[in-house]
């Protein structure tokens, strides 16, 4: 018997829901009480420095620093007011995770007295070391030096310790001392810009009111929630982030009675208890619900600016781990913890906005607003086909690879679904140039029941097959991974569409230098664009073989490998976009591709190490005994003359012999692939042999350990089982 197993069981079945108190009554009364947000800033600094602050915020200018020293000091004076005793520049390496190096708000005289400091010097840069961090390449591990610099669009935070301090946290980006980007958030803002110079510039073509085109972003995150004590039980989860084996339970997701189902009192408490301090860091979070796989659920904000809206998608999952360990549970936000049930991902729901109020993606039925809408959907349509494999790449990860194509998840074809109204609207544009956008009467469902309601029904259904699908009045990127830091895909999707834009201001003011009428030389450019792209497009199930082969007669990509996806990064198409909108350049974006690469080869290894250490020091040896037993029992039979009943004894002897020689050989020949791969310098060539000689093995060692778990006895199983992961509660 395993005793840590039903230890850390009857832990977690003893456990109950924690009482969780609400601040105060009323949400508006403590929403972004942790931030130092215009509110704050507006009754702390003067008129002039408030002025130039949030005009360099919207103009993407710079701050003078004796305006620094004054927004310096405001904020140590109400961080300190509220508890704080120490800032930090929080920034985004390379890592996957944020980063953090506290100093605290005081400094030593020379005659040995505290004084409280905290100057616009400090507010604006600071120099963490930056020896340790992915670089790719950019740097030599003994060259330490790196800097973080204020990002002022971001509203610094205040951040609980959870031992009776705060410390003040600082959205920040992070570069080398040569000057390169060595996190998401440099890149990302650069695409940001870029997208709203292209947009603007083409919106004037249509209203000149219009100065500014901001991207929003709403991350529909997806999660798992298991006990805290089940967790610690499982070393692969620990190590990994994912079960590497698992018979599947007599019931998994088959009833689909999970779906939207009651919260099971214990992870509601969690969910209140995180939302309220979301809602004071002004993460504005508004839906909560449980999703298809059991143990599965689901978080989702309100449309955000997308730089602030990863900022907080990455603040989120940090400060859900911090709360889920006061109710003794683990989230778990890798995209595939559990075989046979569904995967997390997150959904990236994507926009445009100007400064006049419209949103660009939303369908009008004005002749101008729709031929306006057309061109930016068009053009956006356009982009994703061009650079379909770059997107690809975007969300490629060694955990995405998991998840990708399963029956949950979007498969590694890129294709874009548009409802048949607007592929409609645009076949008409094509064949009739046409520019009529409809948006559909309202209508409702006349259900008989007079007590109900009339019900309305949108324009066009949705499909949560397809990776890239328009619903409504924006995009939704269904394909990102639950881990991602959606600021990878972020940079890549707004520079594109940036770049696409750009392309077709050049090609209409290349016509109307020609005296071409601007409605007309628009709508044959959208003709043109269309025909060249629809290909993308598709309105059936993302997840069928039809698909796969259909695809394939497109002429559309299916790239299921991560480091034949990331490979994509470094094509010379694609160097050129990053350095042709000004994202980032050559040394950049290949040193992402070798952090990447790097970053999956681990990972892989790491799963691996642990399928190893598992099969071998947990399964076999407890099969082993196991079969001692029976043995035991085998010969005890046959002694008292009773051969023929112990018959089916020896077969499961047999069975776990067979199974355990199997194993063996299986974690052997996987150590030996590991370490072919390992002896190859290529970063590239190495992640290949990862991907394919070292995986390889992974199915085959995992069959024979699942099917070891229905053969050896439950009391001696030394793994917590998915029954009891995802059931206890």
């Amino acid at each position: 018997m395993s005793n840590f197993r039903f230890k850390a069981l009857e832990v977690a079945q003893s456990r109950h829901a924690v009482p969780v108190a609400a601040p105060t009554e009323r949400v508006g009364d403590f929403f972004g009480s942790y931030t130092f947000n215009n509110e704050v800033m507006r009754a702390l600094l003067s008129p002039e420095a408030y002025l130039k602050v949030t005009e360099a915020i919207s103009t993407n200018g710079q701050i003078d620093r004796n305006i620094a020293d004054e927004v310096a000091g405001a904020m140590k004076s109400w961080a300190t007011s509220k508890g704080a005793t120490h800032y930090t520049h929080w920034f985004q390496p390379l890592t996957g995770e944020t980063a953090e190096k506290h100093d605290a708000f005081f400094d030593i005289t020379m005659e040995g007295k505290a004084v409280e400091k905290f100057k616009g010097s400090a507010l604006v840069q600071q120099e963490p070391d930056a020896s340790s961090f992915p670089n790719g390449g950019l740097r030599n591990t003994f060259e330490a030096r790196g800097y973080t610099g204020w990002d002022p669009s971001s509203p610094a935070f205040l951040m609980d310790n959870g031992a009776g301090g705060k410390t003040l946290c600082i959205p920040s980006v992070f570069i080398s001392y040569t000057g390169e980007a060595l996190d998401y958030k440099t890149p990302l803002l650069k695409a940001l810009n870029a997208l709203d110079k292209a947009a603007t510039a083409v919106c004037q073509y249509f209203d000149r009111n219009i100065t500014k085109v901001t991207p929003t972003l709403g991350p529909e995150q997806e999660y798992f929630v298991v006990d805290r004590a089940l967790f610690y039980a499982r070393p692969d989860l620990v190590l990994a982030g994912r079960t590497v084996f698992g018979h599947a339970p007599a019931r998994g997701q088959q009833l689909e009675d999970h779906y939207f189902g009651s919260i099971p009192p214990r992870v509601n408490a969690f969910m209140v208890d995180f939302e309220f301090e979301s809602m004071k860091l002004g993460m504005p979070v508004r839906t909560r619900h449980n999703e298809v796989a059991p143990g599965q659920f689901e978080v989702a904000p309100t449309f955000e600016e997308v730089n602030l809206a990863v900022d907080h998608n990455a603040l989120l999952m940090d400060l859900m781990e911090k709360i889920a360990a006061k109710h003794n549970l683990k989230v778990l936000f890798h995209e595939k913890p559990f075989a046979g049930v569904n995967g997390s991902g997150k959904h990236n729901n994507w926009s445009m906005g100007t400064n006049t109020g419209v949103n660009l993606l939303a369908p009008s039925t004005r002749p101008k607003e729709s031929l306006r809408f057309l061109t930016f959907l068009v053009n956006v349509v356009k982009a994703v086909h061009d650079n379909a494999d770059l997107l690809r790449a975007s969300i490629a990860s060694a955990g995405n690879e998991h998840r990708l194509g399963a029956n949950e998840a979007p498969p590694a074809i890129v294709s874009v679904f548009l409802g048949e109204a607007l592929t409609q609207t645009l076949n008409d544009l094509e064949t009739k140039s046409e520019v009529t956008v409809n948006k559909g009467d309202n209508v409702y469902y006349k259900l008989g029941l007079n007590r109900i309601p009339s019900l309305m029904r949108d324009n066009t259904d949705r499909n949560r097959t397809s990776p890239f699908a328009f619903t409504g009045n924006k995009f939704e990127f269904r394909a990102v991974g639950s881990s991602a830091n959606s600021a990878s895909t972020m940079t890549v999707l707004n520079a594109i569409v940036a770049d696409q834009l750009n392309k077709f201001k050049f090609d209409l003011d290349a016509r109307l230098a020609r005296g071409e009428k601007k409605e007309l030389a628009i709508v044959d450019i959208l003709k043109e664009y269309y025909a060249n792209s629809k290909r993308i497009l598709f309105e059936g199930n993302g997840y069928s073989d039809e698909w796969v082969e259909e695809a394939a007669s497109r002429g559309l990509s299916n790239i299921k490998s991560s480091p034949e996806a990331l490979g994509v990064f470094v094509q010379p198409e694609s160097l050129a976009l990053f350095e042709r909108t000004g994202v980032m350049n050559h040394a950049e974006v290949e040193s992402r591709y070798e952090i990447e690469l790097e970053k999956y080869i681990k990972n892989v290894q790491i799963e691996s190490r642990v399928m190893g250490d598992l099969a071998m020091n947990h399964v076999v040896s407890t099969a082993l005994k196991y079969q001692n037993k029976l043995a035991e029992t085998a010969r005890n039979l046959v002694e008292l003359g009773m051969a023929s009943e112990a018959e089916p004894i020896k077969d499961i002897l047999r069975e776990i012999s067979t199974r355990v020689i199997v194993i063996k050989k299986g974690v052997e020949a996987m150590i030996e692939s590991r370490k072919k791969a390992n002896n190859v310098t290529d970063t590239g060539e190495r992640a290949k042999l990862y991907a394919t000689e070292v995986k390889d093995h992974f199915d085959l060692i995992r069959y024979e350990v699942d099917k070891l778990e229905e053969v050896v006895d439950d009391e001696d199983w030394p793994l917590v089982k998915y029954r009891e992961l995802l059931f206890v509660k």
